[in-house]
């Protein structure tokens, strides 16, 4: 991952710097901000190669970014963006009228080599996630990729799936950064990212009507999709001691039977997942809380009984409960 914030240049160098040197050098647009303003200016952001795609998480005071027709010709791109709005908002619009407010939490699409400003609402300034898929990493070739304007993802029945994918392949990142080098869980990690990313793709694909729901890779990414959000809600619910597939099939809007068949396909069943996300959680309250009592942590994570969760412990990582806490968390 590479990082840059700019605490590391001179205050009065900082905007001309993350102008010159990071949006133009590094994004290909032109970053605008009234030159009164530019001694305040503070600007991070992250960058990662995630499953063939860039991951960029921007944070920045408040300024206007236009990707024209000349940034395009001296940086082209030719990428699907999908863009996670975070922090206050912005107003995003292309050069064809299309222009639009973007709330926290809410997602657009665009092709990298279309033009656009974007400038955030109010005076929280920038924060947002980009998520850039080379079109040539995406099997669903179609021209109508390279005309995707920038427009907010509309589609009430599909966000869900987008953040929780976008929610999932975060994570993904930090299991490959906590791998340290074993060959199975980098492989691991990295097929998931692959896998998340082309999911985000075409179901940016699906919103924008370039790929059927029913195809091929419109059922993939939809399958991908929702087990991540099957996964999420399950994290959602776990001190229900009714969490059930029924539940769960409920809320993702499917049929029992098409939940089963989702997980089918994981490396985990559903109860399995049920169980390790509980024995996760609790791991978690006893490093967070090492006052709480070890049976009230039970019931927060939905073991039926304390007898059950001693088992279940047992099982999963060869001690008692009260054992790992008294060996504290380093190294676990």
């Amino acid at each position: 991952m590479y990082r840059w914030c700019t605490d590391e240049v001179e205050p009065h160098d900082r905007f001309d710097y993350w102008r010159e040197v990071r949006s133009k050098g590094l994004f290909g647009v032109t970053a605008e901000l009234k030159r009164e303003r530019r001694a305040d200016f503070y600007g991070e952001f992250s960058l990662r190669q995630l499953g063939g795609a860039g991951l960029v998480e921007l944070k920045a005071s408040h300024y206007t970014v236009e990707r024209s027709t000349t940034d395009i010709a001296y940086a082209p791109s030719d990428s699907i963006c999908v863009y996670q709005q975070l922090g206050s908002g912005g107003w995003f619009g292309g050069m064809r009228g299309s222009d639009f407010s973007i709330a926290n939490g809410s997602f657009a699409t665009s092709h990298t080599d279309l033009p656009y400003r974007t400038v955030p609402l109010g005076n929280g300034g920038f924060h947002l996630r980009i998520l850039k898929i080379p079109v040539s990493s995406i099997p669903a070739q179609d021209k109508r990729m390279r005309e995707l304007s920038a427009r907010t993802f509309n589609d009430p029945s599909l966000a869900p799936l987008l953040g929780a994918c976008f929610a999932d392949l975060g994570e993904a990142a930090a299991a490959d950064d906590g791998a340290n080098g074993a060959q199975g869980s980098l492989a691991q990690a990295s097929l998931a990212q692959a896998s998340l990313v082309q999911a985000l793709a075409h179901l940016a694909l699906i919103e924008r009507g370039i790929v059927r729901p029913g195809s091929r890779l419109g059922q993939a990414a939809l399958r991908t999709a929702r087990l991540s959000q099957a996964r999420r809600l399950i994290a959602r619910h776990l001190q229900d001691p009714n969490l059930a597939p029924a539940m769960v099939a409920d809320l993702l809007g499917v049929s029992l039977r098409h939940l089963h068949m989702l997980f089918e396909a994981a490396e985990k069943s559903f109860s399995q997942t049920v169980t390790d996300q509980r024995l996760k959680q609790s791991r978690r309250l006893m490093r967070e809380a090492p006052e709480r009592l070890i049976a009230d942590i039970a019931t927060a994570c939905g073991f039926e009984s304390l007898a059950t969760y001693y088992r279940v412990f047992n099982a999963a990582y060869g001690m008692a409960p009260g054992d790992f806490r008294a060996q504290g968390s380093e190294g676990h």
